[in-house]
C-alpha cells in the first residue's frame, strides 16, 4: 500500500516525518509521497496529487485550514483520510475522537477502522463553491477567530481564543434571516449564528450537542445574549446540561441551512476567516468523506 502525507511544516514537530514514516512502514506503507503545503496553497495541489498517484490512503497534519482544505478536494473519491492533530484547534479529530498526542493518534488511525461521514457544501456571495467539516459561522464566532493571537496561539494553544473572545463578548448583534429546508423563513437578531457537521469546541464544549458527523444532518445554533451580565449563565449552560439555556441559545437542524444578513458581517469556514458577505448556504453531503477513527 502506498499513502501520502500532507503536512503544513509550520505546524509539525521536527520529528514529525521519522515518526509518521516509522509508524506507516509498520502498517505495510511503502515509497510514501510526502507534500508540504505553502502560503499560497493551503492543501488544494497537494490533495490532486495525491489523487492522481491513486495512494490508498492521506494523511493530514495541519491547522483546521489545512484539513477542511483537503478534506473538500478528497470528497467523493473514496481515499481514506487520516487525520493527525498539528493545529491550535483540532477539532474534526477532537470530534472523531482521536488522540491529540501523535504517537497514539497513528496508532489509532492507521490501525483503526474507516467511518464514512458526511462532507457540507457552503456557497455565498465573495466565496464562490467550497466545502467544510467542522462549522461555519458569522457574527462573534468569526471574530473570535480572526482576534485570536498567532503569537499566543503558538506559546498556549487553544487558549488564546478565550482571550479572543473576552475581547469580542460585546461583539454587536447581527440581524439575519434563517432559512431550514423548506421551512418558513425566521429572523433573529443574534451575536453569532455557527452551522455544524460536528458539535463539539476546545476544552469538550458542546456547542451542538445533538450534532454527528455521518447523520446526514446539519445542526444550527444561534446564541444572542442580550447583555454582556447574559455570557456567563449561557456559557455555563453549554456545559452543565442541567442548566435550562434560555431564550440565549436557540437551536435547530436541517440539511440546507441558508443564513441571509443585512449588511456585510465576517465569517468563518472551520478556523478559517473568509471575505465579509450578507449569505451563507450549507448543504449536507451525506457520506461523502471515508475517514481513519480509532
Amino acid at each position: 500500500m502506498r499513502a501520502a502525507v500532507i503536512l503544513n511544516p509550520v505546524k509539525v514537530p521536527e520529528d514529525f516525518q521519522s515518526t509518521v514514516d516509522a509508524a506507516l512502514t509498520k502498517h505495510d506503507f511503502e515509497n510514501t509521497l510526502w507534500l508540504e503545503t505553502t502560503e499560497d496553497d493551503a492543501g488544494v495541489t497537494m490533495a490532486r496529487r495525491a489523487i492522481d498517484e491513486t495512494v490508498d490512503l492521506v494523511v493530514i497534519a495541519g491547522g483546521d485550514g489545512t484539513v477542511r482544505v483537503v478534506c473538500a478536494e478528497l470528497a467523493r473519491t473514496a481515499i481514506p483520510v487520516a487525520v493527525l492533530p498539528a493545529g491550535t484547534g483540532n477539532l474534526l479529530a477532537r470530534n472523531l475522537g482521536i488522540s491529540l498526542d501523535l504517537d497514539t493518534a497513528l496508532t489509532e488511525v492507521l490501525g483503526g477502522s474507516e467511518r464514512r461521514i458526511d462532507s457540507v457544501q457552503v456557497e455565498g456571495d465573495e466565496l464562490g463553491t467550497d466545502r467544510f467539516v467542522v462549522m461555519a459561522g458569522l457574527g462573534l464566532d468569526a471574530a473570535i477567530i480572526a482576534d485570536a493571537p498567532e503569537d499566543l496561539k503558538k506559546h498556549v494553544g487553544w487558549a488564546a481564543y478565550i482571550v479572543s473572545t473576552l475581547k469580542n463578548l460585546n461583539h454587536p448583534f447581527v440581524k439575519v434571516e434563517i432559512t431550514i429546508d423548506e421551512r418558513p423563513p425566521i429572523t433573529r437578531r443574534a451575536r453569532t449564528v455557527v452551522i455544524g457537521n460536528v458539535g463539539t469546541l476546545q476544552a469538550n464544549i458542546p456547542l451542538l450537542p445533538d450534532a454527528l458527523p455521518d447523520d446526514n444532518l446539519i445542526d444550527l445554533v444561534i446564541l444572542a445574549p442580550r447583555r454582556l451580565t447574559h455570557w456567563p449563565r449561557l456559557a455555563l449552560s453549554l456545559v452543565v446540561k442541567r442548566i435550562q439555556e434560555g431564550r440565549s441559545i436557540e437551536r435547530f437542524t436541517g440539511r440546507t441551512i441558508q443564513l441571509r444578513t443585512t449588511h456585510p458581517v465576517r465569517r468563518e469556514l472551520d478556523g478559517d476567516e473568509i471575505p465579509a458577505g450578507t449569505t451563507l448556504v450549507a448543504t449536507v453531503d451525506p457520506e461523502a468523506l471515508v475517514v481513519r477513527v480509532p
